[in-house]
């Protein structure tokens, strides 16, 4: 009870707060003890763990007997330790105050994403033990977060994203009609709050109204013991409008916003966390259709005159200085238009001529069509044929007349 009373504080403190770490850096901080008198210490250690852990339990009935079967598995990322305090066979005495011992450990490089989920999680600690004599080991723990970095522009994740499937809808061995679907997207790699635009196509050829949907589902694996456990969850949907009988319903860039999730977990051994986008039609009377397109959520987000464009210039690599040397560094400005042509000569091109003056041009066929267009503003845009052909053009000729 005297040890107890004597320490004030016991704590871990990292340099950098709650920020999160990556695979390669430095893992910085400090020891902290307060203590109110004179303190006797036999050793101070430091350690920093992480663990992948997947587990969970599943049942089966044997006549009478319930028999259940445990599945676990541990992958370990990392595993140091640093003596602050060696244990000489002496004993240090703290003196009264405040006391901090340093710390570093240097992360490996190949770490997985912090993770939480039922039946597993990736975590990462610190622990500090202190020994003391006749006492019990005083204890110290502090989670730290990492994330490791998802880059989306590279292009396997910057390809697009595209398929198809149809379904031959059945109810009570009657044929109702075929659905179709075409769905597409720009790339397969997403930040949180980022928005994907779907663009799809949706063919109801059935006697029934359907309605699209569309959803982000994120998919957690745990695998221990060659057996694989998996949950399921949505984490964004849209609802689409109803599409009547033999109609067709397109999505022209159908927004989804993805919600703060965390990252996709591809690389750990035994805990896998993958995303996709869902397109779903409901088809009243029979099972629904589904078209899966895959999601990868990344951390870094694109940068579409960064690393895309480099990526490009890189593939396609062409020696450009011989464009250079007809270009001068300064190119010239060039001449305003009322410097070249007179203010009379503007005026003089600006208006029809004379007849006396043009008496002899008036004549050809070429000059009339350009004074009947020359001050005329252009035509409007339009997708209908001012001049359609006519019935006696688009008739053939008897070849007997």
């Amino acid at each position: 009870m005297q040890h107890l009373t004597r320490i004030r504080r016991f704590a871990l403190e990292l340099d950098r707060g709650r920020s999160p770490y990556r695979g390669g850096e430095l893992l910085s901080g400090r020891v902290v003890l307060d203590v109110t008198k004179g303190l006797k210490v036999r050793a101070l250690a430091v350690c920093a763990r992480g663990l992948a852990t997947a587990h969970w339990l599943e049942s089966k009935s044997i006549g009478m007997n319930t028999v259940y079967s445990d599945y676990t598995a541990f992958e370990s990322y990392l595993r140091r330790q640093q003596a602050l305090i060696r244990d000489h066979g002496e004993v240090t005495v703290l003196p009264a105050g405040h006391h901090e011992f340093p710390f570093t450990f240097q992360l490996p490089e190949t770490l997985a994403t912090s993770f939480e989920g039922k039946h597993g999680s990736v975590r990462y600690w610190l622990k500090a033990k202190l020994h003391r004599p006749w006492a019990s080991v005083k204890k110290a723990k502090k989670e730290f977060t990492v994330i490791e970095p998802i880059d989306i522009n590279t292009p396997a994740l910057l390809a697009p994203q595209a398929g198809a499937k149809e379904k031959l809808a059945r109810a009570w061995y009657c044929n109702r009609g075929q659905v179709s679907i075409s769905a597409k997207i720009d790339r397969k790699g997403y930040t949180p709050g980022e928005v994907i635009p779907i663009f799809a196509e949706i063919d109801n050829c059935t006697t029934r109204t359907v309605v699209p949907k569309a959803a982000i589902i994120q998919t957690q694996t745990f695998i221990a013991r060659g057996n694989k456990k998996q949950k399921k969850s949505i984490v964004a949907s849209i609802v689409g409008d109803s599409i009547a009988a033999g109609k067709r319903e397109v999505w022209h860039g159908r927004a989804l916003k993805i919600p703060p999730v965390g990252p996709s977990i591809l690389q750990c051994r035994i805990i896998h966390v993958e995303y996709a986008l869902k397109v779903c039609i409901d088809i009243p009377g029979t099972s629904k259709l589904f078209l899966e397109l895959p999601l990868v959520i990344g951390t870094i987000p694109l940068h579409p005159f960064g690393s895309r464009t480099s990526s490009i210039s890189s593939q396609y690599s062409v020696n450009i200085d011989w464009l250079r040397m007809g270009i001068t560094d300064q190119p010239e400005a060039p001449p305003e238009y009322s410097s070249v042509v007179s203010g009379e000569e503007t005026v003089g091109s600006l208006s029809p001529p004379c007849p006396e003056e043009a008496s002899g041009i008036l004549e050809g066929p070429f000059f009339a069509y350009i004074q009947e267009f020359r001050f005329r503003p252009p035509p409007l845009y339009s997708e209908v044929d001012p001049n359609p052909p006519s019935d006696n053009s688009a008739r053939p000729r008897c070849m007997t007349c």
